[in-house]
């Protein structure tokens, strides 16, 4: 059964934040930067339509693996809870 978009695995790099909006990933990556906590933006957006919801419209914020406790801890300080599910292990 189809179970919703999910972020793309990237070697080495973890999905920490999930958005609609791109501004929102951008805020949260400034607010990573400034802390030297380096990570990129993926974004699926379709700039052709102007839509912020659904699956082509999601922003993904990826940090290095050995860099997540730390910007998840980040995020939570500055009220912006990850939305990506966390497996468990």
């Amino acid at each position: 059964m189809f179970d919703g978009p999910k972020p793309n695995e990237i070697e080495d790099w973890v999905c920490v934040l999930e958005r609609s909006t791109e501004y929102e990933v951008e805020f949260a990556k400034n607010y990573l930067s400034n802390m030297e906590i380096p990570s990129n933006i993926l974004s699926k957006r379709d700039s052709s339509f102007s839509v912020n919801v659904g699956e082509i419209a999601l922003v993904y914020l990826y940090v290095p693996k050995e860099y997540e406790q730390e910007a998840r801890k980040a995020l939570e300080e500055i009220e912006i809870p990850s939305d990506v599910n966390e497996e468990e292990e």
